[in-house]
């Protein structure tokens, strides 16, 4: 099976059923560390794929494969009952050419700006933001006076997606060692009282030009590849297009979660931007 981006074998799930025969007094947290040390599974900082592993775990157990030890308290999901406060912000109509705004500030979000970021994201983008994990970077823009005008999310990659692999050549075998150097824009709000043409395409080429060095600083290692889903339904992709991103389809009306390929939601088309002209050979297996 693959799960987390992690073949998991017969022998792998008679080794954890076999620790937790002879250490009973092992909780969930030790159960998956444990694991991560035995396989030596990292992300490319170093550091043990805790999070992964647990859920890794969960899968298994919901597939009927393993019963895991009961949790010692019930679980703490702070992103599905987190309360985003709100942070005062101007609502002005700004609805002005392009130059007049310029020159933008684009800044990576700090815990200074953090609420403020929240709270935008929260209320105003049509996927609500209740927080992010994993590998991200958000950019929070604003005019030369300070005012907001976007908000970006970039995160992990998707596990998988067709057309993408299709396009990079990414096959089962490469496809974990090399998304580490794919990023997801996962959000993209420009603030619903802003009314700038070409503001969204010229924000999106700002941000392909220092991306792979701000992801660099924060995290050790570049990224060669941008991609991003536009629900069919909503959008037309236009900003997209316009800053040269690739289409190169579109998703299958699944989620990641749909293992059982029975939730259907609203197709997506699939956008892409290369970082380098060499990312075909260095995501080459």
């Amino acid at each position: 099976m693959m799960i987390q981006g992690r073949t998991v074998l017969p022998e792998d799930i008679g080794l954890i059923r076999q620790w937790m025969e002879q250490n009973p007094s092992w909780n969930r947290t030790r159960l998956s560390r444990e694991l991560c040390c035995h396989w030596d599974w990292r992300a490319m900082s170093g550091r043990y794929k805790d999070m992964a592993c647990r859920s890794l775990l969960l899968k298994l157990e919901q597939r009927g494969l393993l019963s895991l030890p009961p949790r010692h308290s019930p679980p703490k999901n702070a992103f599905r009952h987190r309360v985003i406060p709100y942070i005062a912000h101007s609502t002005c109509p700004i609805d002005t050419p392009l130059k007049s705004l310029l020159p933008l500030t684009i800044e990576i979000v700090t815990a200074s700006s953090q609420d403020l970021f929240s709270c935008l994201l929260a209320r105003y983008h049509y996927l609500g933001y209740r927080g992010s994990v994993g590998q991200n970077i958000k950019y929070l823009v604003r005019t030369f006076s300070g005012a907001p005008v976007a908000c970006l999310l970039f995160g992990s990659a998707a596990w998988k997606m067709a057309p993408r692999d299709r396009f990079i050549g990414l096959n089962t075998s490469s496809r974990e060692r090399y998304l580490p150097y794919l990023s997801n824009n996962m959000r993209f709000l420009i603030l619903p009282w802003v009314r700038v043409p070409s503001l969204a395409s010229f924000i999106l080429s700002r941000i392909a030009k220092r991306i792979s060095s701000d992801w660099t600083t924060k995290y050790g290692h570049p990224l060669y590849l941008l991609e991003t889903f536009v629900d069919r339904t909503r959008f037309l992709g236009t900003c997209y297009k316009a800053a040269n991103w690739i289409y190169v389809g579109q998703t299958q009306g699944r989620t990641r979660n749909d293992s059982h390929m029975t939730i259907r939601v609203s197709l997506k088309d699939v956008y892409l931007y290369p970082l380098t002209s060499r990312y075909q050979e260095l995501l080459s297996p």
